[in-house]
């Protein structure tokens, strides 16, 4: 019988794994490349097993026994057209499940409880549990959404450079900064644009908070637009009784000076992160399957 469960944080920068007993104590944990499965399909599968396998290893149990293991496994893109399927279809486990990282972002910020969670990284999604009822938006993914992820960021700092360098808008510290670091060249800027993935542009996400905190005029209008789209989708979800809001991500505590005060005092510190979201959802799947065999 299935006595383990892993629980899988597929994010667009790593994957994050961690195995846990039957009771949820983790016991193991693991990691590997990205696992962005609208943009590369084939290497996120990859990336999502081996860092079960090395989680396996860490807990000291054989790589073999992620075939008999419960797994949920959370990742941006999990419900565009049939991405998620296609991985639930391929996971080697004896129980494998593929939900969206907002739902593991909600379950390890709220446990069973109401709420709703927002989480910004590479890319940016949004979750809400209202009287034990879920309602996610967002997570379409860095082409038609992720507004206000460290995607979009960089993405909307390479525009605002080369608008600056063209004379449409004044340039500033920053989109200086940034044409120096391509040698002022713009040609340089649109091939890295390009071929760059999420992660490329996420990278310089820090650099725009870095300048909107010393004053830089063009930085505090994309840190100000994007905080403004997260009020949006805040608001979208949001009901009088709502109990808490919870940011998550390596962004989170970036934003939070930004955000409106209507927002700012319903933030609470989140029980745990996406993983160990990941892994109750595991350990609950394991339960379900244990009821089942029995």
């Amino acid at each position: 019988m299935t006595e383990f469960a892993i629980g899988i944080d597929g994010g667009g920068t790593s994957c994050r794994a961690a195995v846990a007993d039957r009771h949820g104590n983790v016991i193991g944990r693991g990691k590997a490349g990205p696992a962005n499965i609208l943009s590369d399909l084939e290497n996120s599968l990859l990336n999502i097993v081996e860092s079960a396998r090395q989680a396996l290893i860490d807990a000291g149990l054989a790589a073999e026994t992620i075939a008999s293991a419960a797994s949920v496994v959370g990742v941006a893109g999990a419900n565009v057209t049939d991405y998620g399927r296609r991985i639930e279809k391929a996971l080697p486990f004896a129980e494998g499940r593929v939900v969206t990282d907002a739902l593991i972002a909600l379950q390890g910020a709220l446990g069973d409880g109401d709420g709703i969670v927002g989480a910004f990284g590479t890319g940016s999604v949004y979750n809400a549990r209202r009287n034990g009822r879920l309602n996610g938006i967002g997570g379409w993914g860095f082409i038609v959404g992720d507004q206000a992820s460290g995607a979009r960021l960089g993405r909307d700092l390479m525009e605002q450079s080369l608008l600056a360098h063209d004379g449409v808008r004044p340039a500033s510290p920053m989109t200086e900064a940034i044409m120096a670091e391509y040698g002022s060249d713009p040609e340089s800027i649109v091939e890295f644009a390009h071929s760059a993935r999420p992660t490329d542009f996420a990278r310089y996400a820090p650099v725009v908070f870095e300048h909107a905190a010393k004053g830089d005029a063009i930085a505090i209008r994309i840190v100000t637009d994007a905080a403004t789209a997260i009020g949006e989708s805040l608001e979208a979800l949001l009901w009088p009784e709502c109990p808490s809001i919870c940011l998550l991500g390596g962004l989170a505590g970036a934003y939070e000076p930004w955000l409106s005060e209507r927002y700012k005092a319903r933030l609470a510190r989140p029980k745990g992160d996406a993983l160990q979201g990941a892994v109750e959802l595991a350990v609950k799947l394991l339960h379900a399957r244990q009821r089942g065999a029995a």
